[in-house]
């Protein structure tokens, strides 16, 4: 007996995961206990869904966990639903998950891992990752392509230390969310990826993005209509389209955005930097939006307002008002540093303070330029002699 005990000492030393499974950790499930193989070859969807069914169902606080030295290849989308019975559920996602190329794919073109109407769900991505093989996918630009990950109506959410790379589509995607943070995320996809936007918000409201990586071939973050309270802080942005606003407006839509705070970050060769677009003939606002202590590094529209983004037809738009773009220093690859195109409603309450953006070409001067914008510029260069009071 003391042997036993003895050599059950030893393999918990030498391996946690071994011993936490032996004794039986409570409401703890393991993919490979369901099934799943990690062997980077076998579909370890099934497994993967069982497994949630059963952490899902526990009274109480569950942990389902994809355990290190496995890679999880996905060949169907998995969706990841509540209301569950557990009052609080952890995902510690410690593999590797493997997304099938484009012609082994099984599933259909949306998301190919769905969590939605989970509350209070904590996901822990240290020393995992998720693989998209978006490449796969890529060659045709405009076709349906799948997001790598989705929350739908997930509130009181927590991720961080995740890492996605390679996204058919946008890697991230949060809708219908209310108060959720993202930590320590890292998004990685070459700068000629379509559509691979990092992480796109819609519909939600109270939501911290922070001290993350992103890079990818579209914007690295979108905030678009019926979203609030979006804080964005120590984000790292390039290759991307930046942060933006937007689109707002699309198909007519009546889109609202508002109390939007980027804070603190860091733009490097992006298409943009602080963008807000909306599409002419459209409804709805975006107000209440600072963008301040924002370092940039050979980005081609550093500051930039489009408010004919889409031209689909004459008239209306979406109401673009209180903007502050404060504590800019950089360089611009373009030679307008600051674009504020507004339609022929204009933009209002601009304010534009400590800006000071020099073009990445020695002795080539920067510009800005301004269209309908109405507002305030002080300590700017370059000078907006062009924005109405």
């Amino acid at each position: 007996m003391q042997r036993l005990i003895s050599w059950v000492l030893i393999l918990c030393f030498v391996s946690p995961c071994f011993c936490e499974r032996l004794m039986g950790s409570a409401n703890t499930y393991n993919v490979i206990d369901y099934g799943a193989h990690g062997d980077g070859k076998t579909d370890d969807s099934q497994a993967f869904l069982s497994a949630w069914q059963k952490t899902c169902s526990t009274k109480g606080a569950s942990t389902l966990v994809i355990p290190s030295k496995g890679v999880f290849l996905l060949k169907k989308n998995i969706i990841l639903k509540g209301p569950c019975q557990a009052t609080n559920i952890k995902i510690q996602l410690q593999g590797r998950i493997a997304v099938a190329t484009q012609n082994a794919w099984l599933g259909d073109k949306s998301t190919i891992i769905l969590i939605t109407n989970v509350n209070g769900l904590t996901i822990d991505g240290t020393g995992g990752s998720i693989d998209g093989f978006g490449s796969t996918w890529w060659a045709c630009k405009n076709c349906p392509r799948p997001s790598v990950l989705s929350f739908n109506a997930c509130n009181g959410l927590s991720v961080s230390y995740l890492s996605i790379m390679n996204s058919p589509e946008a890697h991230i995607t949060i809708n219908g969310c209310v108060g959720a943070t993202f930590s320590h995320i890292t998004i990685q996809s070459s700068a000629n990826s379509p559509n691979t936007d990092g992480i796109d918000i819609s519909s939600s409201k109270n939501i911290l993005i922070k001290d993350s990586n992103i890079a990818a071939g579209d914007d690295c973050i979108a905030i678009i209509g019926e979203s609030s309270y979006i804080n964005a802080t120590g984000v790292a942005c390039g290759p991307g389209h930046g942060i933006s606003i937007g689109s707002l407006g699309r198909n007519d839509g009546h889109d609202k955005v508002e109390h939007v705070y980027v804070y603190d970050c860091s733009f490097n060769k992006t298409t943009n930097g602080a963008r807000i677009k909306t599409f002419q003939g459209g409804l709805g606002y975006a107000r209440s939006i600072t963008y301040e202590k924002i370092t940039l590094t050979q980005v081609s529209n550093p500051i930039i307002i489009n408010q004919n983004y889409v031209s689909l037809k004459s008239g209306g738009g979406v109401e673009v008002s209180g903007v502050t773009f404060r504590g800019f220093t950089g360089t611009s690859a373009d030679d307008k540093a600051i674009t504020l195109a507004c339609s022929s409603q204009g933009c209002f309450n601009i304010v534009l303070d400590q800006v000071t953006i020099k073009s990445s070409v020695p002795g080539k001067p920067a510009s800005c330029s301004c269209t309908n914008a109405h507002g305030t510029a002080t300590s700017t260069v370059p000078n907006c002699a062009s924005l109405m009071k």
